[in-house]
Protein backbone atom coordinates (compact mmCIF):
# COMPACT_ATOMS: atom_id res chain seq x y z
CA UNK A 1 0.00 0.00 0.00
CA UNK A 2 1.39 3.85 -0.84
CA UNK A 3 1.12 5.75 2.20
CA UNK A 4 -0.70 9.27 2.51
CA UNK A 5 2.71 10.92 2.47
CA UNK A 6 3.71 9.39 -0.76
CA UNK A 7 0.76 10.03 -2.55
CA UNK A 8 0.95 13.88 -1.79
CA UNK A 9 4.85 14.00 -2.74
CA UNK A 10 4.12 12.41 -5.92
CA UNK A 11 0.89 14.63 -6.66
CA UNK A 12 3.30 17.31 -5.91
CA UNK A 13 5.84 16.28 -8.18
CA UNK A 14 3.46 15.83 -11.38
CA UNK A 15 2.25 19.54 -10.60
CA UNK A 16 5.92 20.86 -10.51
CA UNK A 17 6.82 19.03 -14.27
CA UNK A 18 3.29 20.28 -15.57
CA UNK A 19 4.54 24.02 -14.38
CA UNK A 20 8.28 23.48 -15.89
CA UNK A 21 6.34 22.66 -18.80
CA UNK A 22 3.40 25.34 -19.11
CA UNK A 23 4.65 27.94 -17.26
CA UNK A 24 7.45 29.48 -20.27
CA UNK A 25 4.60 28.72 -22.90
CA UNK A 26 1.87 31.01 -20.67
CA UNK A 27 5.10 33.35 -20.48
CA UNK A 28 4.39 33.73 -24.16
CA UNK A 29 1.16 34.15 -24.11
CA UNK A 30 0.64 36.47 -21.90
CA UNK A 31 3.35 38.65 -23.29
CA UNK A 32 1.45 38.55 -27.07
CA UNK A 33 -0.99 40.49 -25.33
CA UNK A 34 1.25 42.97 -24.02
CA UNK A 35 1.00 46.72 -25.33
CA UNK A 36 4.62 47.61 -24.62
CA UNK A 37 7.34 47.15 -27.16
CA UNK A 38 9.62 45.65 -24.11
CA UNK A 39 8.68 42.56 -22.39
CA UNK A 40 8.95 43.45 -18.44
CA UNK A 41 6.88 42.00 -15.80
CA UNK A 42 4.31 42.28 -15.25
CA UNK A 43 2.69 43.63 -18.23
CA UNK A 44 1.93 47.65 -18.85
CA UNK A 45 -1.11 46.65 -20.77
CA UNK A 46 -3.12 44.58 -22.63
CA UNK A 47 -4.22 44.72 -26.18
CA UNK A 48 -4.53 42.63 -29.59
CA UNK A 49 -2.58 45.19 -31.74
CA UNK A 50 0.03 42.84 -32.23
CA UNK A 51 -1.55 40.28 -33.53
CA UNK A 52 -3.18 42.45 -36.11
CA UNK A 53 0.57 43.91 -36.95
CA UNK A 54 1.51 39.90 -37.77
CA UNK A 55 -1.70 39.03 -39.85
CA UNK A 56 -0.94 42.19 -41.69
CA UNK A 57 2.86 41.79 -42.24
CA UNK A 58 3.36 40.05 -45.71
CA UNK A 59 6.30 38.18 -44.57
CA UNK A 60 4.41 36.31 -41.89
CA UNK A 61 1.33 35.37 -44.44
CA UNK A 62 4.29 34.23 -46.92
CA UNK A 63 6.15 31.97 -44.79
CA UNK A 64 2.80 31.11 -43.13
CA UNK A 65 1.69 29.73 -46.81
CA UNK A 66 5.01 27.74 -47.36
CA UNK A 67 4.68 26.39 -44.31
CA UNK A 68 0.87 24.99 -45.08
CA UNK A 69 1.89 23.72 -47.99
CA UNK A 70 4.98 21.89 -46.81
CA UNK A 71 3.21 20.21 -44.87
CA UNK A 72 0.16 18.95 -46.62
CA UNK A 73 2.49 17.96 -49.20
CA UNK A 74 4.79 16.13 -46.38
CA UNK A 75 1.40 14.74 -45.10
CA UNK A 76 0.42 13.26 -48.08
CA UNK A 77 3.37 11.82 -49.37
CA UNK A 78 4.49 10.25 -45.99
CA UNK A 79 0.75 8.85 -45.43
CA UNK A 80 1.26 7.11 -49.13
CA UNK A 81 5.15 5.61 -48.11
CA UNK A 82 4.09 4.97 -44.16
CA UNK A 83 0.83 3.26 -45.13
CA UNK A 84 2.32 0.87 -47.68
CA UNK A 85 5.52 0.07 -45.56
CA UNK A 86 3.46 -0.81 -42.55
CA UNK A 87 1.14 -2.59 -44.44
CA UNK A 88 4.26 -5.03 -46.37
CA UNK A 89 6.37 -5.48 -42.18
CA UNK A 90 2.58 -6.33 -41.23
CA UNK A 91 1.46 -8.80 -43.74
CA UNK A 92 5.14 -10.41 -44.89
CA UNK A 93 7.85 -12.41 -43.24
CA UNK A 94 11.04 -12.14 -45.57
CA UNK A 95 14.80 -11.34 -44.78
CA UNK A 96 15.67 -7.96 -43.18
CA UNK A 97 11.90 -7.37 -41.97
CA UNK A 98 13.31 -5.87 -38.77
CA UNK A 99 16.03 -3.87 -40.21
CA UNK A 100 13.06 -2.08 -42.50
CA UNK A 101 11.48 -0.85 -39.00
CA UNK A 102 14.86 0.15 -37.54
CA UNK A 103 15.65 2.17 -41.07
CA UNK A 104 12.30 3.88 -41.07
CA UNK A 105 12.30 4.96 -37.36
CA UNK A 106 16.28 6.09 -37.92
CA UNK A 107 15.21 9.41 -38.80
CA UNK A 108 12.93 10.60 -35.94
CA UNK A 109 15.62 9.08 -33.72
CA UNK A 110 18.43 10.81 -35.18
CA UNK A 111 18.97 14.31 -33.84
CA UNK A 112 17.60 16.94 -36.16
CA UNK A 113 21.01 18.57 -37.36
CA UNK A 114 22.06 14.88 -38.82
CA UNK A 115 19.44 14.32 -40.66
CA UNK A 116 19.26 17.75 -42.47
CA UNK A 117 22.96 18.12 -42.59
CA UNK A 118 22.81 14.73 -44.76
CA UNK A 119 19.65 15.56 -47.02
CA UNK A 120 21.66 18.90 -47.88
CA UNK A 121 24.97 16.86 -48.67
CA UNK A 122 22.76 14.65 -51.05
CA UNK A 123 20.76 17.61 -52.65
CA UNK A 124 24.36 19.53 -53.26
CA UNK A 125 26.03 16.28 -54.76
CA UNK A 126 23.15 15.80 -56.74
CA UNK A 127 22.54 19.42 -58.01
CA UNK A 128 19.04 20.00 -56.74
CA UNK A 129 18.01 23.58 -56.07
CA UNK A 130 17.06 24.17 -52.36
CA UNK A 131 13.23 25.09 -52.92
CA UNK A 132 9.72 23.77 -51.73
CA UNK A 133 10.46 20.21 -53.13
CA UNK A 134 13.41 20.00 -51.19
CA UNK A 135 11.26 21.34 -47.69
CA UNK A 136 8.97 18.40 -48.37
CA UNK A 137 11.36 15.59 -48.58
CA UNK A 138 13.12 16.73 -45.71
CA UNK A 139 10.08 16.61 -44.10
CA UNK A 140 9.04 13.68 -44.97
CA UNK A 141 12.00 11.44 -43.56
CA UNK A 142 10.46 12.20 -40.00
CA UNK A 143 6.48 12.74 -40.80
CA UNK A 144 6.76 8.96 -42.22
CA UNK A 145 7.95 7.78 -38.80
CA UNK A 146 4.40 8.77 -37.61
CA UNK A 147 2.32 7.56 -39.95
CA UNK A 148 4.10 3.77 -40.05
CA UNK A 149 4.30 3.26 -36.35
CA UNK A 150 0.40 4.14 -36.07
CA UNK A 151 -0.60 2.09 -39.52
CA UNK A 152 1.29 -1.24 -38.16
CA UNK A 153 0.18 -0.36 -33.98
CA UNK A 154 -3.21 -0.59 -35.51
CA UNK A 155 -2.82 -2.97 -37.36
CA UNK A 156 -1.75 -5.50 -34.92
CA UNK A 157 -4.19 -4.41 -33.00
CA UNK A 158 -6.79 -5.76 -35.86
CA UNK A 159 -7.69 -9.62 -36.02
CA UNK A 160 -6.82 -10.85 -38.77
CA UNK A 161 -9.82 -13.31 -39.17
CA UNK A 162 -12.07 -10.10 -40.32
CA UNK A 163 -10.01 -10.66 -43.63
CA UNK A 164 -9.85 -14.06 -44.02
CA UNK A 165 -14.12 -13.82 -42.98
CA UNK A 166 -14.44 -11.20 -46.09
CA UNK A 167 -12.64 -13.32 -48.81
CA UNK A 168 -14.41 -16.45 -47.13
CA UNK A 169 -17.59 -14.32 -48.19
CA UNK A 170 -16.62 -13.96 -52.05
CA UNK A 171 -14.99 -10.41 -51.61
CA UNK A 172 -11.99 -9.78 -53.18
CA UNK A 173 -8.78 -7.87 -52.59
CA UNK A 174 -9.99 -4.48 -53.53
CA UNK A 175 -13.02 -5.06 -51.70
CA UNK A 176 -11.55 -6.00 -48.54
CA UNK A 177 -9.55 -3.23 -48.61
CA UNK A 178 -12.30 -0.71 -49.33
CA UNK A 179 -15.39 -2.41 -46.78
CA UNK A 180 -13.07 -4.18 -43.80
CA UNK A 181 -9.00 -2.12 -44.06
CA UNK A 182 -10.07 1.03 -44.32
CA UNK A 183 -12.97 1.25 -41.93
CA UNK A 184 -10.62 -0.73 -38.88
CA UNK A 185 -7.72 1.99 -39.78
CA UNK A 186 -9.56 5.14 -40.59
CA UNK A 187 -9.21 6.58 -36.95
CA UNK A 188 -5.20 5.81 -37.26
CA UNK A 189 -4.68 7.28 -40.72
CA UNK A 190 -6.54 10.33 -39.60
CA UNK A 191 -4.67 10.39 -36.22
CA UNK A 192 -1.30 9.77 -38.39
CA UNK A 193 -1.85 12.66 -40.80
CA UNK A 194 -2.49 15.53 -38.12
CA UNK A 195 0.15 14.57 -36.00
CA UNK A 196 2.35 13.95 -39.30
CA UNK A 197 1.27 17.70 -40.39
CA UNK A 198 1.70 18.77 -36.50
CA UNK A 199 5.38 17.93 -36.65
CA UNK A 200 6.00 19.38 -40.34
CA UNK A 201 4.49 22.31 -39.28
CA UNK A 202 6.37 23.24 -36.53
CA UNK A 203 10.07 21.74 -37.94
CA UNK A 204 12.45 24.39 -37.69
CA UNK A 205 16.28 22.34 -37.80
CA UNK A 206 15.93 20.04 -40.88
CA UNK A 207 14.02 23.00 -42.70
CA UNK A 208 16.96 25.16 -42.19
CA UNK A 209 19.49 22.74 -44.02
CA UNK A 210 16.76 22.70 -46.92
CA UNK A 211 15.01 25.71 -47.54
CA UNK A 212 17.96 27.95 -48.84
CA UNK A 213 16.45 31.53 -49.62
CA UNK A 214 13.23 30.26 -48.27
CA UNK A 215 11.13 30.30 -44.85
CA UNK A 216 8.78 28.47 -43.12
CA UNK A 217 6.73 30.13 -40.18
CA UNK A 218 9.02 28.89 -37.36
CA UNK A 219 12.44 29.91 -39.59
CA UNK A 220 10.78 33.33 -39.63
CA UNK A 221 10.30 33.66 -35.79
CA UNK A 222 14.02 32.26 -35.40
CA UNK A 223 15.33 34.76 -37.86
CA UNK A 224 13.19 37.51 -35.72
CA UNK A 225 14.05 36.37 -32.23
CA UNK A 226 17.50 36.61 -33.59
CA UNK A 227 17.49 40.28 -34.51
CA UNK A 228 15.52 41.20 -31.70
CA UNK A 229 13.01 44.38 -33.28
CA UNK A 230 10.12 42.45 -33.72
CA UNK A 231 9.08 40.21 -30.14
CA UNK A 232 5.58 41.45 -29.86
CA UNK A 233 4.86 40.72 -33.10
CA UNK A 234 7.18 37.43 -32.58
CA UNK A 235 5.09 36.64 -29.24
CA UNK A 236 1.50 36.78 -31.44
CA UNK A 237 2.79 34.64 -34.49
CA UNK A 238 3.56 31.91 -31.45
CA UNK A 239 0.51 32.04 -30.18
CA UNK A 240 -1.18 31.31 -33.82
CA UNK A 241 1.76 28.56 -34.00
CA UNK A 242 0.85 26.67 -30.53
CA UNK A 243 -2.46 26.96 -31.52
CA UNK A 244 -2.07 25.53 -34.80
CA UNK A 245 0.10 22.85 -33.18
CA UNK A 246 -1.67 21.61 -30.01
CA UNK A 247 -5.29 21.36 -31.86
CA UNK A 248 -4.13 18.68 -35.37
CA UNK A 249 -2.39 16.88 -32.05
CA UNK A 250 -5.22 16.89 -29.60
CA UNK A 251 -7.41 15.23 -32.07
CA UNK A 252 -5.19 12.74 -32.99
CA UNK A 253 -4.68 11.75 -29.56
CA UNK A 254 -8.14 11.70 -28.97
CA UNK A 255 -9.05 8.95 -31.86
CA UNK A 256 -6.03 7.05 -31.04
CA UNK A 257 -7.60 7.03 -27.95
CA UNK A 258 -10.58 5.16 -28.89
CA UNK A 259 -8.30 2.22 -30.09
CA UNK A 260 -8.47 -0.38 -32.88
CA UNK A 261 -11.09 -2.97 -33.98
CA UNK A 262 -10.90 -5.88 -31.36
CA UNK A 263 -13.58 -8.91 -30.63
CA UNK A 264 -14.56 -7.11 -28.02
CA UNK A 265 -15.57 -4.02 -29.44
CA UNK A 266 -17.62 -6.58 -32.30
CA UNK A 267 -19.34 -8.03 -29.21
CA UNK A 268 -20.13 -4.32 -27.96
CA UNK A 269 -22.07 -3.33 -31.29
CA UNK A 270 -19.21 -1.51 -33.32
CA UNK A 271 -20.34 0.58 -35.75
CA UNK A 272 -17.42 0.85 -38.16
CA UNK A 273 -19.61 -1.09 -41.35
CA UNK A 274 -23.08 -0.16 -42.15
CA UNK A 275 -25.39 -2.95 -41.54
CA UNK A 276 -25.81 -4.91 -45.43
CA UNK A 277 -22.43 -4.18 -46.56
CA UNK A 278 -19.51 -6.65 -46.82
CA UNK A 279 -17.54 -5.63 -43.60
CA UNK A 280 -20.73 -5.79 -41.68
CA UNK A 281 -21.03 -9.75 -43.05
CA UNK A 282 -17.07 -9.83 -42.32
CA UNK A 283 -17.35 -8.78 -38.97
CA UNK A 284 -20.37 -11.21 -37.94
CA UNK A 285 -18.08 -14.15 -39.79
CA UNK A 286 -15.49 -13.02 -37.73
CA UNK A 287 -17.48 -13.39 -34.66
CA UNK A 288 -18.28 -16.84 -35.33
CA UNK A 289 -14.66 -18.29 -36.14
CA UNK A 290 -11.88 -18.09 -33.66
CA UNK A 291 -8.54 -16.41 -34.22
CA UNK A 292 -5.70 -17.69 -35.82
CA UNK A 293 -8.62 -20.68 -37.29
CA UNK A 294 -8.27 -21.36 -40.87
CA UNK A 295 -11.17 -20.32 -42.71
CA UNK A 296 -13.14 -23.08 -44.43
CA UNK A 297 -13.18 -23.10 -48.34
CA UNK A 298 -9.65 -21.35 -48.35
Amino acid sequence: MVGTGTRWVLRLWVVGVLLFLALPILTIIIFAFDSSTVQSWPPAGYTFHWFSVAFNDPQVRAALILSIKAGVAATIVSMVLGSFAAFGVHRFRFFGRESISLLLVLPLALPGIITGLALQSAFTFAGVQLSLVTIIIGHTTFCIVVVYNNALARLRRVSGSIHEASMDLGADGWQTFRFVTVPTMSTAFISAALLAFALSFDEVIVTVFTAGAQNTLPLWIFGAIRLGQQLPEVNAVVVFVLLFTIIPVTVAARLTGGGGLTRSTLRAGDDLAPPGTPAAEAQEEAERVPVGAEMPGL
